[in-house]
């Protein structure tokens, strides 16, 4: 029994997750010949506060962005 587990930033529709979840599990059957009702696949979606590159969080990352953009909004 497969069982493949994908880890990703919090934000997926339901849909895209399903998509995923459907081309894993097509794609694994696929190359290995093992029966697709037998995969497992599992997606956590992590906050983007509890996920961080280079030290620094994705929520930190997403409001600089943001402030940077507002300022380049009001200088302009």
């Amino acid at each position: 029994m497969p069982f493949i587990n994908v880890k990703q930033l919090a934000g997926r529709t339901e849909e895209q997750r399903a998509e995923i979840a459907r081309e894993l599990t097509a794609a694994y059957a696929r190359v290995t010949g093992v029966d697709p009702g037998v995969i497992w696949v599992a997606i956590d979606e992590v906050p983007l506060e509890n996920w961080s590159l280079a030290g620094e969080t994705y929520a930190a990352k997403r409001d600089r962005a943001a402030a940077a953009e507002r300022a380049e909004q009001d200088a302009g």
